[in-house]
């Protein structure tokens, strides 16, 4: 669940991908979208950019990129970018955080020592 190394790098970089294209996607549309939304984005941005609980936050990016699309009546064409960024988030989720975030070093590997009997 925790991958160190090259693996480990590769789901930083994913996390900071999916934390970029939500930011991107609120910052874009900042005039058509409440207060509200700007808020729950930053919030859920320095989450999965940190890897706070982060299939929870990934969860949670997925479903505010839809509600951002969704409320601004976006045309068909235009869906590809989101649908990828939605399975960036996605892939987050079901991958987990990886060696270099909070939930590693909160949830992380741990040595269980047993007292003698």
């Amino acid at each position: 669940m925790f991958p160190p190394g090259l693996p480990g790098l590769a789901l930083l970089l994913l996390r900071a991908s999916v934390a970029v294209a939500l930011l991107l996607a609120d910052y874009g549309h900042k005039a058509a979208l409440p207060g509200w939304v700007h808020a729950a984005a930053i919030v859920i941005s320095l989450g999965v950019s940190v890897g706070y609980l982060t299939p929870v936050a990934a969860s949670a990016a997925l479903v505010c990129h839809a509600a951002i699309w969704f409320a601004l009546g976006a045309a068909p064409a235009p869906m590809v970018l989101p649908l990828i960024l939605a399975l960036d988030a996605l892939a987050l989720a079901l991958l987990g955080p990886g060696a270099y975030s909070l939930d590693s070093r909160r949830f992380g590997r741990r040595v269980v020592v047993l007292p003698p009997a």
